[in-house]
């Protein structure tokens, strides 16, 4: 499954629209991660913790715009962008969305 930020994927031509695909999580944060951020926002430097799940985060929401591609037959989604909300006092919404297409290689 080719994923990209673009409109277009080089070598390749866009045979069919498949449409809207998305995927996300919400992760809740953790007291232990907390403490950790707490004495890292005394001191500065970035919180690796929160990175760490973020970034984790990201991917899972990933895999489920791509396992939600796959299940309406697309082989690439086009124009993939992420959003984060905040959904309450400790948690947080990764969205991974895109637009689901069919591509085929050009001759």
């Amino acid at each position: 499954m080719i994923i990209i930020p673009g409109s277009k994927i080089e070598g390749y031509r866009v045979v069919r629209t498949v449409g809207l695909v998305r995927g996300n999580t919400i992760r809740a944060r953790h007291i232990g991660r907390d403490i950790v951020a707490g004495l890292k926002n005394i001191v500065g430097g970035e919180i690796e913790e929160y990175t760490k799940m973020m970034a984790e985060a990201r991917e899972q929401a990933l895999d489920r715009m791509r396992a939600e591609a796959e299940s309406f037959g697309a082989n690439a989604v086009v124009d993939v962008r992420f959003s984060t909300s905040y959904v309450m006092g400790m948690a947080s919404e990764i969205l991974a969305y895109g637009t689901g297409v069919i591509v085929e290689k050009d001759a």
